[in-house]
């Protein structure tokens, strides 16, 4: 990759949503929510197990009932990765999914209730070191800061928040995390901002409700990338009214455009012209469904012509460069030519080969480590 990156974190603390550290030192994690019927069981547990495969690192499952509770602990006992009850209101069903299995409570303290209420929900996580999510959002401010604010503000999420935190420090419970998600991008970025210098806890950005596919990705890249580069977020979650999966691949195409996780091949394709020796978007389209299920991460350039080319192939771990002929470079020398019938075929198959390559390097490596 081109350079180090100049990203200082957040130190914050750490902590663990079943097997994956969230905090710290922690890679930032990845993850989404089922937008399946959560009493509907089979299905629920194969749109976790496509966000698996996706990558996702933590799933989300609303619990609005006892019954999806009890269905809930039907889906953990059939999930590997760590699954996060969102529970509003109802203590009782947060008691329940703990005695299930639960790895993360997404409680608000205040919608909750009593006091007594809130006390048997953090000594029962306590009990079973499970973490909470304090989830602040702009839709659903408690009505006298409503009042107070007039209108939803960042300082009215972080006076939220801060309610809800203090709530837990009076139970002398750390162990949690925060987010103060809103729509408006400036919103939520000064939000985050202001709380982060304000707690130790490990923050979970999210831009609520984004939109589509197309504008919501947007819209989160561009409020996410904000925080991120300034080493605010130790979790996050795309927002988007598309399949979740995509929630999962946009959130970490983020990370690997700032160098934070590199998971998957990293493409750097020209957007091509009239001086293209093959065609690009034709190319790209097919290499990036074709190689949607590899994970090693890898540069791999795919320029139409001599005039950056070159330059580009020789910076990346696979390079090709439109020419006459098509050149393909590893490691920034160039090995082979192509020509355009094979293109596609013939350069996926270099990139698996290099793939599996890599894989049996790291796995060498860390077998020589023990």
């Amino acid at each position: 990759m081109h350079g180090e990156n100049p990203i200082k974190r957040r130190q914050s603390r750490k902590i663990m949503v079943g097997n994956v550290a969230v905090g710290g030192d922690a890679p930032i994690s990845v993850q989404s929510m089922t937008n399946t019927e959560t009493c509907d069981v089979a299905a629920t547990v194969a749109q976790i197990k496509r966000l698996e495969q996706a990558g996702a690192d933590i799933v989300r499952v609303s619990v609005p009932t006892m019954e999806a509770a009890e269905a809930f602990g039907k889906i953990k006992l059939q999930s590997a990765v760590p699954l996060v009850a969102d529970i509003h209101f109802d203590y009782k069903i947060a008691l329940r999914v703990a005695e299930l299995g639960v790895d993360c409570l997404r409680i608000n303290p205040g919608n909750i209730g009593r006091e007594d209420r809130v006390k048997a929900v953090v000594e029962a996580a306590r009990d079973r070191g499970i973490p909470i999510r304090i989830g602040v959002n702009a839709g659903s401010l408690e009505k006298d800061l409503q009042k107070k604010y007039g209108e939803p503000t960042p300082d009215a999420l972080v006076e939220s928040a801060l309610r809800h935190v203090e709530h837990l420090d009076r139970l002398n419970f750390a162990d949690f995390k925060v987010s103060v998600k809103a729509s408006d991008v400036f919103m939520a970025v000064e939000a985050y901002r202001k709380l982060a210098q304000q707690i130790e806890q490990p923050l979970h950005l999210g831009i609520t409700e984004a939109g589509g596919l197309r504008s919501g990705t947007v819209k989160s890249a561009v409020g996410l990338g904000m925080l991120l580069a300034e080493g605010i977020g130790d979790t996050l979650r795309i927002s988007l009214a598309a399949d979740p999966v995509e929630e999962i691949k946009v959130g970490f195409d983020i990370l690997k455009s700032l160098k934070l996780r590199s998971r998957g091949i990293n493409f750097i394709a020209c957007p091509s012209c009239s001086r293209q020796n093959f065609d690009v978007v034709k190319t790209m389209n097919e290499l990036e469904a074709r190689l949607d299920d590899l994970l090693v991460p890898l540069d791999v350039a795919v320029i139409g012509c001599v005039v950056n080319g070159p330059g580009e192939a020789k910076e990346a771990d696979i390079g090709l460069t439109g020419g006459s002929p098509n050149l393909v470079y590893i490691d920034g020398k160039p090995v082979s030519k192509l020509n355009n019938e094979q293109l596609v075929d013939q350069l996926e198959q270099t990139i698996r080969q290099q793939a599996a390559a890599k894989l049996a390097a790291n796995a060498n490596l860390i077998a020589r480590s023990k």
